[in-house]
């Protein structure tokens, strides 16, 4: 009887052994799980830095905004924050710090962030904070623009980006997305620039992504921030053209609120939305970071991080289009 007990337990070790998730060379390879940071990080944005690690930044649900470190996506270490309650930026009384992109322009890291309270559509503002190190501190170099300067309400959520030797700011949220070239130093509209409208109002959390040639604008849609109620999905459309149009499969404009669905929510997490910029590993797969309420423990909103993996017609989806519980870790050189 003991033998017959004994061969049963290896069968089934056996068995679990063989269904562990094995890299190209059938060796076992590491898994992470979901949520990467068991912590209120909204809005995340990344960069790798100068010195081969990648820094996170947030919604400042930790005030002040968040600064993490990693090496491979998954092992986050906290840093410290951009600001103190001396450094931080005070044009906008009692207003947050909401939805960060993090860029190196000029030899410099420059953390744009959007400034608001909560309602304040025509008060909120688009500032920028320089540093030469990538985990701070931070200085405030002030607002670019108000929403009433530019007459485009509720301007939050910045994005830029570096267009053939141009440097643009894209920003929205449920009003309209739009953009507008940047000076030199990124840290003001370039004189006489116009802003441009590319998509309608059912987004925010703009992320533009150049993948050959073809642009994806993605964004949100839904309610970011109703706990387990939260309806917030990602959502991508694609252009030939950094100003769009931007459509979806069916050709609709997403100026006319067209896009096709990457990230819905599952059992698990919801009000799954407004990702990273995608990282690609030494393994050529493309990795993107977003937060999500788990359902199991609905206070704030996780990071969260997926493969993004692209189909035969060169859109974007992730497996089973809702957020992993677990999966092989991205691959990454030993430091």
């Amino acid at each position: 009887m003991l033998t017959v007990y004994l061969s049963l337990f290896c069968a089934l070790l056996s068995c679990s052994d063989k269904n562990k998730p094995e890299n190209e060379t059938g060796k076992k390879q590491d898994v992470y799980h979901n949520p990467v940071i068991n912590k209120s990080l909204p809005d995340p944005t990344i960069i790798k830095a100068e010195d081969g690690s990648f820094y996170l930044y947030a919604t400042e649900d930790t005030r002040n905004t968040p600064i993490y470190q990693s090496v491979n996506l998954v092992d986050w270490e906290f840093k410290g924050t951009a600001f103190t309650d001396d450094t931080r930026p005070d044009f906008e009384p009692g207003g947050g710090l909401w939805a960060p992109d993090i860029n190196y322009i000029n030899g410099r890291y420059v953390l744009y962030y959007s400034m608001s309270v909560w309602g304040g559509e025509w008060t909120c503002c688009i500032g920028a904070a320089t540093s030469d190190k990538p985990e701070g501190p931070f200085t405030d170099q002030g607002k670019l623009f108000r929403s009433s300067d530019i007459d485009v309400q509720n301007s939050i959520d910045p994005f830029y980006i570096e267009e053939n030797g141009k440097k643009y700011l894209f920003w929205g949220s449920f009003r309209g997305i739009y953009g507008i070239e940047l000076s030199y130093d990124g840290l003001k509209i370039k004189e006489g620039a116009e802003k441009t409208r590319i998509a309608g109002t059912a987004f925010e959390g703009t992320y533009i992504h150049k993948k050959e040639n073809d642009y994806y604008l993605f964004a949100s849609i839904g309610s970011c921030c109703k706990g387990v109620n939260s309806t917030y999905q990602l959502v991508v459309g694609r252009s030939r053209s950094l100003f769009g149009p931007y459509l979806d499969k069916s050709g609709k404009n997403m100026l006319d609120n067209g896009y096709e669905i990457v990230i819905d929510k599952n059992s698990r997490f919801v009000g799954n939305g407004h990702c990273s910029e995608i990282v690609r590993d030494n393994a050529d797969n493309d990795w993107i970071l977003y937060h999500g309420v788990d359902v199991n423990y609905p206070k704030g909103r996780v990071l969260l991080l997926d493969q993004i993996q692209w189909d035969d017609e060169k859109w974007p989806y992730i497996e089973k289009g809702t957020p992993s519980i677990s999966r092989l870790k991205p691959v990454f050189s030993p430091e």
